[in-house]
Formats: C-alpha cells, structure tokens, sequence
C-alpha cells in the first residue's frame, strides 16, 4: 500500500509505545512523515508557532494522543488545540491513545467533537492500519 497520508503525530511521553507505533507505521508505508512530541505543551508550541506560516505540509491530517503526560498533560492540550484548529484551514483526525481504561475518560473524550475515537493501549497493526485507510477515503 502506498501511504497517502503525508504527515501523522504523536503526543506520547511513553517512548517504548512511540517507538512501536513508529515502527508499524515505516514499515506498513502508512505515512511518508512522522513527528513526535513528548508533551502537550511541546506540541501546542509546535501548533502556535505554525499559525503565522500555514503551510499545509507542516500541519499533520492525524494525531495520536496520550491522556498522562508530564508538563501538560492530553486535556490541557486538548483544550488549548480546540481553540485553534480551525485557524489550520485543514481536517485533522485526533485519536486519544490511553492505557486508561477507565470509563469516565473514554465518556469524557468522546463528548468533545474534536476527537474521532478513544483506543486503549496497546494499539495493535490492525487498528492503525484501519485508522490511516480511513483517512484515505
């Protein structure tokens, strides 16, 4: 399969997940770029400073984020992304990957309109796989 996804991210301070996701996805060709932010407030730095110059191959079309991060945690980010993910003039896709499997922060996530879905840990070949073939249709 050919990606036709050009750029993906993930929010994750777990860098044994990252390193798997990341793996899967090179070597399933699911995408041509990955970036990786540690922390919310890493990635919303990112997010901002792209405002002042939109170019569209800077902004990514998927997200995968963690809920238990240092610095700022997935609903900071969360909350602060919300307001300004229009300004991007772009569809992203945001999936919360948590190990939280309580129920109160999958109700929580899929109230907000933001996020496409809620997956638990260990996100399996299978899940991405359906998740980039999806942004393709």
């Amino acid at each position: 399969m050919s990606h036709k996804i050009g750029l993906a991210c993930i929010i994750d301070d777990d860098s044994m997940y990252v390193n798997l996701v990341k793996k899967i996805i090179e070597a399933k060709n699911l995408c041509k770029n990955l970036m990786v932010f540690k922390n919310g407030k890493e990635a919303l730095n990112y997010f901002e400073a792209i405002l002042t110059n939109l170019d569209k191959k800077s902004i990514p079309e998927i997200i995968f984020l963690d809920l238990n991060m240092p610095v700022m945690d997935g609903w900071e980010f969360l909350e602060n992304f919300i307001g300004i993910k229009n300004k991007f003039r772009k569809i992203i896709t945001l999936y919360i990957v948590s190990s939280s499997i309580n129920p109160v922060d999958e109700e929580r996530a899929k109230k907000i309109n933001s996020v496409k879905d809620y997956l638990i840990k260990p996100i399996t070949i299978e899940d991405l796989e359906t998740i980039f073939l999806d942004q393709n249709v």
